[in-house]
């Protein structure tokens, strides 16, 4: 497995462009435009996050960009991730150009194609059209198996540095993880904590207890303890901080070993096992 590269201070990531990525950011799926997502963002700022993922599909980019702008961190120091929308069969270089606007800023940090839809490889030359003018400083893909992530890379031309795929010990794809580590390409964990799902199961919550720590950080430890860069959801100051506080503590082998056993997709190179395109 390729080895990865983090800072000096292991808080982020070389990705394969040399560009770097911080561990954790904040994810803002189904949070609404307005207020809820603004303060979200704002807090988790404040907090010490300094990546925010966000996607045109999700309708909040403007919101990201005002609490960008409003919390008073230079606009370089934050990582901010966009997904191309592909339902629409558009081209990825305008759709960026549109992103930005609503953003409000002059690039993103990354640009993602948000799933395969319509095959894996189409939106590709677009991706590279919108790095090449500027608009992104990385591109990359999500929910793509290690298959798609081959007919991406057979292209030529800019690779993907990421591919953002549903990741936890539930779902624990480690051949999907292998499968871009030897590719040179990162995986990023979305639903991390199983939109909540997971918090509830006995034996997470019994290494946290354990540990002194929440069932949602001994999640995220994990999922850093797999090389995994990862994106935690939550509108609520309180766990925002929580979420991010995982740098001070360890798994054990034996705790890793529990959590590895809860997977329940055979340890699968494909990034879902139901499709909602």
């Amino acid at each position: 497995m390729a080895a990865r590269e983090l800072t000096t201070d292991g808080r982020a990531r070389v990705l394969a462009d040399g560009n770097e990525i911080p561990l954790i950011g904040l994810g803002v799926w189904q949070v609404p435009d307005g207020p809820e997502c603004e303060d979200a963002v704002r807090w988790a700022l404040e907090l010490g996050y300094r990546h925010v993922d966000t996607a045109q599909a999700y309708r909040n980019e403007a919101s990201v960009g005002r609490a960008v702008r409003d919390s008073g961190v230079p606009r370089d120091e934050v990582f901010i991730t966009t997904k191309f929308y592909p339902r629409r069969r558009r081209d990825p270089a305008e759709e960026a150009e549109r992103s930005l606007e609503r953003l409000g800023v002059e690039q993103v940090d990354l640009y993602i194609v948000h799933w395969p839809e319509g095959g894996a490889a189409w939106p590709w030359e677009g991706m590279q059209r919108a790095l090449e003018r500027g608009y992104t400083r990385s591109i990359g893909v999500s929910n793509y198996s290690v298959e798609q992530v081959d007919a991406v890379l057979a292209l030529g031309g800019a690779p993907p540095v990421v591919n953002q795929v549903q990741f936890s010990p539930f779902e624990f794809r480690r051949a999907l993880l292998e499968g871009c580590e030897q590719r040179a390409v990162a995986l990023e964990a979305y639903s991390p904590l199983g939109t909540g799902r997971h918090l509830r199961d006995r034996r997470v919550a019994e290494i946290a207890e354990r540990l002194g720590r929440t069932p949602a950080q001994v999640l995220i430890r994990w999922c850093l303890e797999r090389g995994l860069i990862v994106l935690p959801k939550s509108t609520h100051r309180e766990r925002i901080e929580q979420n991010g506080a995982v740098f001070d503590f360890e798994l054990s082998r034996d705790d890793m070993a529990t959590l590895d056993a809860l997977d329940t997709t055979r340890g699968t190179e494909h990034a879902r096992e139901r499709t909602w395109w």
